[in-house]
């Protein structure tokens, strides 16, 4: 890696007791507004004559030192800090941070952070401030020129500086060098610098910004994160966060996914806008309610983006336009469109589900990733993630169709190649070849064209082979990740009932997790003969209690009020039942020729097309090497 001199014997206008440095004059190459690391082959930190660093590792000059004071958006406000602020329970602190009470004090948000990072669980051996001091000290020295490159889990990187001087961005970047030095194990970490920098803002010196920094890195809580350190973590987080989209931002999603040809390469950039985009009142608000609640935050306050997103935007709008581009110009400029306060609100007002189940899809996520080869010592993307939906051919839908319900499927099965597993065009009208060919494929996409040229479908969370475990007694299995669809005449989704309304269904506890009691069966619902009259009812069978779920949204993870909201699928020699619960969203009859849809508990939807239909045409797609 080539290296570059960097002169350090003094700062360049540098006042002395934290005083504003000069602004350096117009046309200078001292590089303090945004730098990119990485934009050619060569990692390098190149500076000129007039952007000498200074490495004075003795220096501490008190808090506000590597603050620009005329950038900063708003005059501090003296207010009175309550002695016991900090001792307060952690629900109380959390209310106080998002309702912005660090925001009147600069001397309280100082002191906040620093006492709330001392309190992160971390690794026993985490480097702090003395040690800080000694790498400093060694790393650059007394020596008037010193050769130090930023580290390579930066390459390709942004920096945003926010509002520090000069004196700041040299304090970011020796930071950022020895952060490098002291934790080998990073191999990507594009938030890094961001996060440095704003607790720069907040920071008495150099060694305590870098002693808080690593606790933030070194952290071990349970189910928690606060910085990706590998491209495989970061991924990860960008798979999870497009999940969630899908989720609960189901109209911005639908507009992203029928305007840009990779939707995963738009959610990708969801850290960026936070800390990168915003604006630094902005972003410091997210900082306040990161430090107290986690990752977990994040997700919200980007899903509130989006939806305000998809509020400020319409498609006819998008046509042609680069989506990602447009998506990080309107976080730029979003104090045009809502203020902190309301935008935070709405965050928290999105009901997510609980911390662990969101690990637990983000732990599936990096999984289906190390499938693809991806590992933790990676630092780049090596390949396109996205599936090219252009080569994808169906009997029943188009590319443009298959696009948007292709955009529903959890992120971690979109990264495999679609596989026609059975059609009934090919294999012919038996149920017994349809479970001989979907068996062993997890999860599957069901796609059904009626005779009047109707389109629905689902997708299935489990392998159908599940049906088996209860020998003759036929039951449901699956998980909440299950949901059917319309793609003719109108196209839409209906998820499990819990999705949109998680509150109704509480977290059991880890010694209570088991798979609800069954409730008895009931008849639901008819299978239609030949003749589309209603004949040999189909039994709905009984949830099964035991057998292996996906690990995201399993039905043993909840205290359900209702037994018959999540009955998700079951097959039997009778034929095939989706969702159930006070009717069937879709059952099929042993022939594959004659199917029934209506109202259910399960996923809430209405009937998915003609009530009593018959079957023009009927795929199942899997998922190669899923």
């Amino acid at each position: 890696m080539l290296q570059v001199g960097l002169s350090l014997p003094r700062s360049p206008g540098g006042a002395a007791g934290g005083f504003p440095m000069a602004e350096p004059a117009e046309g200078d190459n001292t590089g303090t507004e945004q730098e990119m690391f990485g934009s050619s082959p060569v990692t390098v930190v190149i500076t000129s004559e007039a952007d000498t660093w200074d490495i004075d590792a003795s220096s501490c000059l008190g808090c506000g030192q590597f603050v620009d004071w005329d950038r900063m958006p708003d005059p501090e406000q003296q207010v009175h800090i309550p002695r016991d602020i900090l001792s307060k329970p952690p629900k109380e602190l959390k209310k106080l941070a998002r309702e912005g009470y660090w925001a009147a004090s600069r001397a309280l948000r100082a002191q906040v952070y620093h006492q709330l990072i001392q309190q992160v669980a971390c690794r026993l051996v985490t480097p702090d401030a003395l040690v800080y001091r000694d790498v400093a000290s060694r790393l650059f020295g007394k020596l008037s020129v010193s050769s130090h490159p930023l580290p390579e889990f930066l390459e390709g990187c942004s920096m945003p500086t926010y509002c520090l001087n000069l004196e700041g961005v040299t304090a970011l970047k020796k930071i950022l060098v020895c952060v490098g030095n002291l934790f080998p194990d990073i191999t990507y970490s594009p938030v890094l610098p961001s996060l440095v920098a704003l607790l720069l803002h907040y920071s008495e010196d150099e060694a305590q910004c870098f002693e808080n920094i690593s606790r933030l890195i070194a952290s071990n809580a349970s189910h928690t994160s606060y910085i990706d350190q590998s491209f495989l973590a970061h991924q990860a987080s960008c798979m999870t966060f497009g999940d969630l989209a899908n989720k609960h931002c189901p109209a911005a999603h639908k507009l992203i996914a029928s305007t840009s040809e990779n939707v995963f390469e738009v959610y990708s950039e969801w850290l960026s806008w936070l800390f990168h985009d915003l604006p630094f009142n902005y972003a410091i608000r997210v900082f306040d309610v990161y430090l107290l609640e986690g990752q977990k935050v994040l997700y919200r306050i980007a899903l509130a983006l989006l939806k305000q997103y998809r509020l400020s935007v319409t498609s006819t709008e998008l046509e042609g336009t680069d989506i990602k581009a447009d998506l990080q110009a309107f976080v730029q400029n979003i104090a045009e469109h809502v203020t902190v306060e309301k935008l935070l609100e709405r965050a928290f007002g999105i009901r997510l589900f609980s911390r662990k189940e969101i690990w637990l899809l983000q732990m599936a996520n990096r999984k289906a990733l190390m499938e693809r080869g991806i590992t933790m010592v990676q630092s780049r993307q090596s390949f396109h993630l996205a599936v090219d939906i252009q080569n994808f051919s169906s009997s029943i839908v188009t590319a443009q169709e298959m696009r948007i319900v292709w955009s529903w499927i959890p992120e971690r099965f979109s990264l495999f190649p679609p596989l026609l597993l059975f059609s009934t065009s090919e294999d012919g009208c038996s149920l017994q070849r349809f479970y001989a060919c979907c068996e062993g494929y997890e999860p599957t996409v069901l796609l059904i064209k009626t005779t009047e040229g109707e389109v629905c479908g689902a997708f299935l969370s489990s392998d159908w082979s599940e049906r088996k475990k209860n020998g003759a007694t036929s039951g449901f299995f699956g998980t909440g990740e299950c949901f059917v669809f319309t793609v003719r005449p109108e196209t839409e989704r209906y998820e499990w009932v819990f999705i949109k309304k998680p509150e109704l269904a509480k977290a059991v506890p880890r010694s209570r997790q088991r798979s609800p009691s069954p409730s008895p069966a009931f008849l639901l619902s008819s299978s239609l003969d030949s003749h589309g009259t209603s004949s040999n009812r189909l039994t709905v069978p009984v949830p099964q209690r035991r057998g292996r779920l996906s690990p995201f949204l399993a039905i043993r993870h909840f205290l359900l009020p209702s037994k018959t909201a999540s009955m998700f699928m079951s097959g039997s020699r009778e034929g095939i039942i989706i969702g159930g619960g006070g009717g069937q969203a879709l059952s099929l009859d042993a022939n594959l020729l004659w199917g029934h849809t209506e109202h259910c508990e399960t996923f809430d939807n209405p009937p998915l097309c003609q009530e009593n239909f018959k079957v023009q045409l009927l795929e199942v797609w899997g998922f190669q090497n899923a």
